[in-house]
């Protein structure tokens, strides 16, 4: 066996590849036309640079009148999807919609792409994006000790990594910066990947495999997660997710997870509006915002 139960490539990559009955080009118009009217819609301040590569970039979308008795407003820093390999923040920004309206100041990140740089470049930029949040909280007008994070698919495992950083000893910020952390139909166990269609692009070697799979590494930030995947994905996003969920138990983390019935890999984000479950719960890990 190659991985679990799968003997061959092929079936690794069915398994893995949640575009199966999807058109990749009507899916993302649809999601770049809903972005553009969001950064149209809302305060913004686009590509702000977060370090100092061309591809470390975020848009901040400045929450309106916050629900809070502070003049800060809670921060939420969103990771996007694509594999590691496709897309950037601009087509995700339609997620921000009612967080926003919620008084949550949204930051979307973008982040260099496989294998134009190495896997253990995406992650550093992710936890450079969040420490810049966290250190320039007074510039972007939000509160430092509200901090949470989201995150789909391949943004789903960043914010995993990013749970499992060492803040005090890499970065010299406190380990509970982040207060809540929504990983949505995300990759915790690297190890189907060099045997499937991604590995051209991604480049995994054994050595990321072991460094970068979150369901192999301590839990270091100690606040709550949950999990989420979507029932009409492939079951392999079910199992990876109830294998981290017991992973981080095993921890004595506090963890949820969710099977969230008729949506696939890519209606879930639905969640993100219309009075949807995850907005909810983001507020739930801000105790300034009355819910």
């Amino acid at each position: 066996m190659l991985y679990q139960h799968f003997a061959t490539q092929e079936e690794i990559g069915r398994a893995y590849d949640p575009m199966m009955g999807r058109d990749p080009a009507v899916l993302v118009k649809d999601w770049r036309e809903r972005s553009e009217a969001s950064r149209v819609n809302h305060r913004t301040t686009l590509d702000l640079p977060y370090g100092p590569t061309l591809a470390e970039r975020m848009d901040i979308f400045h929450a309106d009148a916050p629900d809070t008795d502070s003049p800060k407003a809670p921060v939420h820093v969103f990771f996007h999807g694509g594999y590691w390999r496709s897309l950037s923040h601009r087509e995700f920004s339609f997620i921000v919609d009612d967080l926003v309206k919620a008084g949550i100041t949204v930051a979307v990140v973008n982040y260099a792409l496989c294998p134009q740089v190495r896997f253990s470049e995406l992650v550093r930029q992710s936890q450079a994006a969040v420490a810049y949040v966290y250190r320039h909280a007074a510039e972007l007008g939000v509160d430092p000790e509200q901090l949470s994070i989201s995150g789909h698919s391949a943004g789903g495992h960043l914010c995993a990594m990013l749970m499992s950083t060492d803040w005090e000893g890499a970065f010299g910020l406190p380990n509970q910066l982040i207060r809540g952390a929504l990983c949505i139909s995300g990759l915790y166990d690297l190890r189907p990947f060099p045997w499937s269609w991604l590995q051209p692009k991604l480049q995994l070697s054994g050595r990321d495999v072991q460094e970068f799979s979150p369901i192999w590494l301590p839990c270091r930030v100690p606040a709550p997660i949950k999990l989420v995947a979507g029932g009409l994905e492939s079951e392999e996003f079910e199992r990876q997710m109830s294998s981290y969920a017991e992973h981080l138990s095993q921890q004595g983390q506090t963890v949820t997870q969710q099977l969230l019935s008729d949506v696939d890999h890519f209606s879930i984000l639905e969640h993100y509006l219309n009075d949807g479950c995850f907005v909810e719960w983001i507020k739930e890990f801000h105790a300034s915002v009355k819910i």
